[in-house]
């Protein structure tokens, strides 16, 4: 079945993966990830920028991802990858020492459900590093495309897939893959079911408006 970001790949990682943007979200991931060794894994790695970033801290990086295409790209970067769904994961329970996921909450049919086999995975205290949009000024509610200061609309408390919204730039990536929104209460409480207790949250600080949210996490 054709992933969501098939056909787009090339085009991800040369206008996001690649960028700035792409950039600062791996090394916050590393920071609050810490150094290795351990073994790890990313969920939703995409083109295995994360994982290469992930092992050049000294983690043994395993990848996920739903996207032949993408994973494409990370074996092409030496990565240690194979296609499956965040939330079915092939792999034994606390298995891993931490995970890693980035810029997945928009993307995933069920992020709770993804969250709960983080937590499967993960030995007794291993740590899930999440980085993400910021749910209050990015989204289909909130056009942020070269503004410093975010437009917001309403639908803010709206769930669900969007292609077409106030928010959705049209020659951004969301209008070619579409975005899944989550409000802030509703993605903090995801982490809580899955039995996460939340150790450490960081707004970046690069921008008055905060285009990131990311966060440490134990099981």
């Amino acid at each position: 079945m054709r992933a969501r970001y098939d056909g787009v790949a090339e085009w991800y990682d040369r206008e996001l993966g690649l960028s700035e943007t792409g950039a600062s979200a791996r090394r916050l991931a590393v920071t609050l990830l810490g150094f290795g060794p351990g073994r790890l894994l990313d969920i939703g790695c995409g083109g295995g920028m994360t994982l290469v970033a992930c092992a050049e801290a000294g983690w043994s990086a395993v990848g996920v991802d739903v996207s032949e295409d993408q994973l494409r790209l990370a074996r092409g970067r030496g990565c240690d990858v194979a296609v499956a769904d965040g939330a079915n994961l092939p792999f034994d329970d606390a298995s891993f020492d931490a995970v890693a996921s980035v810029f997945t909450h928009t993307d995933v049919e069920d992020f709770s459900a993804l969250l709960t086999e983080a937590a499967r995975v993960l030995r007794p205290e291993g740590k899930l590093v999440y980085v993400g949009v910021h749910p209050c000024f990015v989204g289909p509610h909130a056009f942020v495309h070269d503004r410093d200061v975010p437009e917001l609309h309403a639908g803010y408390r709206e769930t669900g897939w969007k292609i077409e919204a106030p928010g959705i730039w049209s020659e951004g990536l969301r209008a070619r893959v579409g975005a899944r929104h989550l409000p802030l209460g509703l993605l903090f409480q995801a982490f809580l079911d899955a039995g996460f207790r939340l150790e450490r949250v960081e707004e970046p600080t690069e921008r008055d408006y905060p285009y990131v949210l990311a966060l440490r996490a134990r099981r």
